[in-house]
C-alpha cells in the first residue's frame, strides 16, 4: 500500500496537530513516518510562533510501535545489528526531541498506544486518553527490549509501575493507565476526548508563550530522563536483542498469530 502522507500535518494559528496516518497497520512506525515526524519536530524547535502539539492518530488508533515488519527485513546478521543500532539509537533522539520542544505537547490517545507509542505518550506533556484506550510494552513477548521507552515510562508511571507494565507485557486499560500516572484524564468516548483536547488547548493557550517555554525549560533543567551513556548502552541491548534468534521467532509468531516456540517448549 502506497502512504503519501504518514504523518497528517494541519495548523490552525498557534496550535499544531500530527496526526499518525497508518491506520492500516494501527499507525505502526515505518521509516517514512518517523522521516515525516522528525521534520516536523526540526521546523518546530525554531518555530516562536506555534504554540502547542497535538499528537494523534487515524482510525481510532494512537501508535502500535515499531512496525514489525520492517524489522523483520531479510538481511545479513552484521546488517540487522547495525540497522537495528543506528534505528533505536535515533527512536531515543526522537522522543527526547518531543519533550523539548517550546511548545506543549499533548498526546490524545484512543485505541492500542503500545511499544514505541508509549514512548509519544510519555514525551508528551500532557496524555488525555478515550476509554478504549489501551497500553501495552510488549517487547518481551517479541524477544525484544524496551530499551528507549524504559526511562520515560519510569518517569512518568515510577520505576515498580514501569517495571510491572514492561516485564509482565500485559496491556493495560485506559483506567488503570490513569491510576498509575500514564495517563492524566479519561473520557468516554472520541469525541469527549475532543473537547477535552479543545478545553486544555484554551487553558494553554492563556499563558504567555515566552513563559510556557521557559517553564518547560526549567522541567528539563531538573535532571535528564536517563544518565547520559542510557541512551546508547540502550540502542546497543535492542540491537543485540533485535538480530537474536528469540525476536526472530518472536515477531515470525506475532506475524502466524501463534505462541512463540519459548511458549510451547
Amino acid at each position: 500500500m502506497t502512504e503519501e502522507n504518514p504523518v497528517l500535518i494541519t495548523r490552525d494559528g498557534p496550535v499544531v496537530r500530527a496526526v499518525l496516518n497508518r491506520p492500516h497497520r494501527r499507525n505502526a512506525m515505518s521509516q517514512a513516518l518517523v522521516e515525516a515526524l522528525d521534520a516536523l519536530l526540526a521546523e518546530l524547535k525554531t518555530d516562536t510562533t506555534a504554540r502547542v502539539l497535538v499528537l494523534s492518530g487515524a482510525g481510532g488508533h494512537f501508535c502500535a510501535g515499531l512496525d514489525l515488519t520492517e524489522v523483520g527485513a531479510v538481511e545479513t546478521p552484521e546488517e540487522k545489528l547495525a540497522r537495528q543500532h543506528a534505528r533505536n539509537q535515533k527512536t531515543g533522539a526522537r522522543f527526547n526531541a518531543i519533550a523539548e520542544l517550546p511548545q506543549v505537547v499533548i498526546a490524545a490517545v484512543e485505541g492500542a498506544a503500545y511499544a514505541g507509542g508509549l514512548g509519544f505518550v510519555t514525551a508528551a506533556d500532557i496524555c488525555l486518553a478515550s476509554a478504549d484506550a489501551r497500553f501495552s510494552a510488549p517487547e518481551v513477548r517479541r524477544g525484544l527490549v524496551p530499551a528507549q521507552i524504559l526511562p520515560w515510562l519510569v518517569r512518568r508511571m515510577g520505576r515498580s509501575e514501569a517495571a510491572r507494565l514492561c516485564l509482565q507485557g500485559h496491556v493495560m486499560d485506559a483506567a488503570e493507565a490513569a491510576r498509575c500516572g500514564l495517563v492524566h484524564q479519561v473520557l468516554a468516548d472520541a469525541q469527549t476526548l475532543e473537547l477535552a483536547v479543545q478545553a486544555t488547548i484554551g487553558d494553554i493557550l492563556q499563558g504567555a508563550p515566552g513563559a510556557l517555554a521557559e517553564t518547560k525549560a526549567l522541567l528539563a533543567a531538573l535532571g535528564p530522563v536517563s544518565p547520559p551513556e542510557y541512551a546508547e548502552a540502550g540502542a546497543q541491548s535492542f540491537a543485540r536483542r533485535a538480530a537474536s534468534p528469540e525476536a526472530e521467532e518472536g515477531i515470525a509468531s506475532f506475524k502466524q498469530r501463534r505462541k512463540p516456540s519459548w511458549m510451547t517448549a
